[in-house]
């Protein structure tokens, strides 16, 4: 039976190949997007998942209220870890790491910058890495020992054994490598070239093991399977306040792994979520566009309703049921997904490459894997199950008497179906391509917001020691080439924050009230490096007081409510003199608010060289005029730049990949439903085809012949556009308030979204009309 209804279904599609063709270049480009967005989705949240633990490891975080700003900070002191240990019998172990820092790394004459952790004994027995060669775990407690990546020693030593080699860290210590390991997977939280073990016998670790303030490292804790996680918090808070007394402001707990990734935003110590969200808008993409081609197959399988009446009608002659209809429709329609997926398949392995390179990602289509061969059964059934539900039950209910006497006739029971699906087509559509329009306009808004610098021209080299040494010796040389206007150092990039406390004590605070600053050390020339207005007082002037002056910015003034901020004394550990007020700089995310920050003069270390280049300036040139100085007083490290406004352009990386992807689906979106705009378009016109013959003999013109079938659609279109406005309009609404500054959604867009698709139907349907419009009507009349 099973053959039977393969054969016959096979036959049919055969025998209306335009019709089939049309379905399954339809289906075939939903199933790419589908396969692609399906592996995107899979990959963010397989995130961490490869470790064996992972249902069971929490980062220790701490909600510190800053009133009325509540700060989530990741950042914990360095004994936490040990002193959590045996403490509590559902805690496992703990491990815990620096933050990643890149390091010059030297073997022989090979130097390389390379990403680095340092972590204790635990780290991997808490997290799982595929072991080459080695015992990871007990090369963490050899302080001389060090454990590299296979890639890293594939860099250094070629085809060489790396066990056993000797590296040298930035010029200072060498180290043996102890241990080799793979490469972590590209979702994994952790990435990095090297792990080296904390040196608890070093004079810094074990002053730093003392101290309960100044939090800067990262604390994991495995627990028990199902283990009580309020209890575990709550012995975790009162362990970290037992040592502080005078935090009053923290409360710490655990953030579960299976969250790092998806769930990284916070806001006002609350989780807002994350890349779940696009997780999310991208899954309901995939099952929107496969949802577009599949109301495709019902449309043009019920226009052609008519040509399949008599055999229906025949076959509930001959004794075939309604059940056996349906399976017999349905088996078309699963045959023609089948093949569209076997051809989606194909395009998907040839497009791979160039869809890893717009995703940053390394992703494959392992088509033997459990998850690809249910998801590849479940795409089909559904493809070919929704895709015939409707054609099946319609055209299995025609009765025999009507349709074998030539009285049938499909009327509204047919086309009203069909314009209900062709409307849902196009406000999915619609929406679509709205959302990826406000979107791009949310970007540009943000990339457009001032942020109190200039980051043209304005270069970053990374500090060190030797640097620190020959600083004024290295800024004079810098301007006496005559391509730098101005140069100072400063003790984070200007695109990041690496310092957040409470802020300082002055005349008028609150007793009960803290405000949380960002923190900075920076040289003389700051602001003229920069570019940052100075809006009251002076610039750092190398004077024997500036050691005793701080700047901040007019977000301080405002929070701390200072009238006269100039010459005000503030006590943060010591007694410093307010010298001057700067505009807002953006270091953090675009997307927030600026934070208060203050700013110290500190002539004598530093993290970043920054270089401010002359106007009119070739940067290119200006980075020749750099290197031949740093190698000279830095001739031990590598030479290394930064430029600002690409280092500034990373933060954007997200939102124009998620707006990059978004267009190129909208657009296949738009073009699946023209597919099948078309295919109706033309089964439409051949059910009219006498009809329009009979008006062109009565004199119609072409003109007129295409606004009669246009019209028809164009007021579909008009129907979805007014349901697709206000659901988008809430829609996106909702997603940009969780940006503090945003747009405001313009009427004019969904005008213009609107004339856009009413085009784009007058130029399908006209061009399938046409040729019946131009067609001599005595071929149409001929037979009457």
């Amino acid at each position: 039976m099973i053959k039977n209804y393969i054969k016959i279904a096979w036959r049919n599609l055969v025998r209306n190949k335009g019709f089939a063709i049309t379905n399954i270049l339809g289906l075939t480009i939903g199933m790419i997007c589908t396969i692609f967005i399906f592996l995107w989705v899979k990959d963010e949240v397989a995130f961490d998942k490869f470790h064996k633990n992972h249902d069971n490891i929490y980062q220790v975080m701490a909600t510190r209220d800053f009133k009325p700003t509540i700060f989530t900070d990741p950042n914990m002191v360095l004994p936490l870890a040990k002193t959590l240990e045996g403490g509590n019998p559902q805690i496992v172990r703990t491990a815990v790491t620096s933050h990643q820092e890149s390091h010059l790394v030297e073997y022989n004459n090979i130097k390389l910058k390379k990403d680095l952790y340092v972590a204790s004994e635990q780290f991997f027995n808490i997290f799982t890495f595929k072991v080459l060669k080695g015992n990871p775990s007990e090369a963490l407690k050899d302080p001389k020992s060090i454990i590299i990546t296979e890639s890293a020693a594939k860099a250094f030593f070629g085809n060489d054994e790396p066990m056993n080699k000797m590296v040298r860290i930035d010029n200072q210590q060498s180290y043996k490598i102890a241990a080799v390991f793979a490469d972590p997977p590209g979702n994994s939280t952790f990435k990095f070239d090297f792990i080296q073990p904390f040196d608890y016998n070093s004079d810094y670790v074990k002053n730093r093991m003392k101290e309960w303030g100044g939090s800067s490292h990262n604390v994991f804790v495995q627990t028990t399977p199902n283990a009580n996680m309020a209890a575990v918090d709550k012995y975790i808070d009162k362990i970290k306040h037992d040592h502080s007394k005078g935090d009053k402001i923290s409360t710490y707990y655990t953030f579960p792994m299976n969250k790092w990734h998806l769930y990284s935003e916070w806001k006002d110590g609350k989780n807002v979520g994350g890349m779940i969200e696009y997780v999310r808008m991208f899954t309901v993409i995939a099952i929107i566009i496969l949802l577009i081609a599949c109301v495709n197959f019902m449309n043009l399988s019920t226009a052609r309703s008519e040509k399949r009446a008599k055999e229906v009608g025949i076959r509930k002659t001959l004794g075939s049921d309604k059940k056996q209809l349906i399976t017999q429709f349905f088996f078309e329609s699963i045959i023609l997904a089948l093949i569209a997926f076997v051809l989606a398949v194909a395009f998907v392995y040839l497009l791979m490459p160039l869809f890893n390179t717009l995703v940053s990602k390394n992703l494959h289509l392992a088509i033997f894997e459990p998850f690809f061969l249910i998801g590849s059964l479940i795409i089909i059934l559904f493809t070919g199950v929704v895709a015939g539900s409707y054609p099946a039950l319609y055209l299995s209910s025609f009765n025999p008497v009507k349709v074998l006497k030539g009285t049938f006739a499909a009327g509204k029971s047919a086309v009203l179906p069909r314009r209900i699906l062709v409307v849902g087509q196009f406000v999915m559509s619609i929406l679509l391509i709205s959302a990826t329009i406000i979107v791009y306009q949310q970007i540009q808004h943000i990339k457009d917001r001032s942020i109190g610098y200039n980051p043209n021209n304005l270069v970053m080299v990374p500090s060190s020691s030797d640097i620190d040494k020959n600083y004024a010796a290295i800024k004079q040389d810098l301007l006496n080439t005559g391509l730098i206007g101005a140069v100072t150092r400063t003790s984070s990039p200007i695109t990041q924050i690496w310092w957040k406390s409470g802020s300082p004590d002055y005349a008028g605070k609150a007793a009960n009230g803290d405000i949380i600053f960002s923190g900075l050390n920076a040289d003389v020339d700051f602001t003229k490096t920069m570019g940052i207005k100075i809006l009251q007082g002076r610039d750092f002037n190398k004077t024997p007081g500036d050691t005793a002056v701080m700047l901040i910015n007019k977000a301080a003034v405002e929070a701390m409510t200072l009238k006269n901020p100039v010459g005000m004394e503030m006590n943060y550990g010591r007694k410093f003199t307010v010298a001057g007020v700067i505009d807002n700089i953006v270091m953090a995310s675009p997307y927030d608010p600026v934070e208060p920050l203050m700013i110290y003069y500190d002539p004598n270390s530093s993290s970043m060289i920054d270089i401010r280049l002359k106007n009119g300036v070739n940067p290119q040139a200006g980075i020749k005029a750099l290197e031949p100085i740093f190698k000279k007083y830095n001739p031990q490290n590598l030479f290394e730049y930064q430029f600002v406004d690409q280092e500034f352009g990373k933060k954007f990386v997200t939102e124009e990949l998620i707006s990059r992807i978004t267009n190129i689906f909208a657009g296949l979106a738009i073009f699946i439903c023209c597919i099948g705009l078309a295919g109706l378009a033309s089964f439409t016109i051949e059910k009219r085809f006498r009809e329009i013959g009979v008006r062109k003999v009565m004199g119609a013109s072409v003109r007129q012949l295409l606004m009669l079938i246009s019209t028809e659609f164009l007021k579909l279109v008009v129907v979805a556009f007014v349901i697709a406005v206000p659901l988008t309009w809430y829609l996106m609404s909702n997603w940009l308030q969780k940006y503090t500054y945003h747009i405001s959604i313009s009427i004019w867009l969904f005008a213009a979204v609107g004339v856009l698709i009413l085009l784009l139907t007058m130029i399908v349907v006209s061009l399938n009309t046409m040729k019946a419009a131009l067609a001599n009507p005595v071929k149409s009349l001929r037979s009457e």
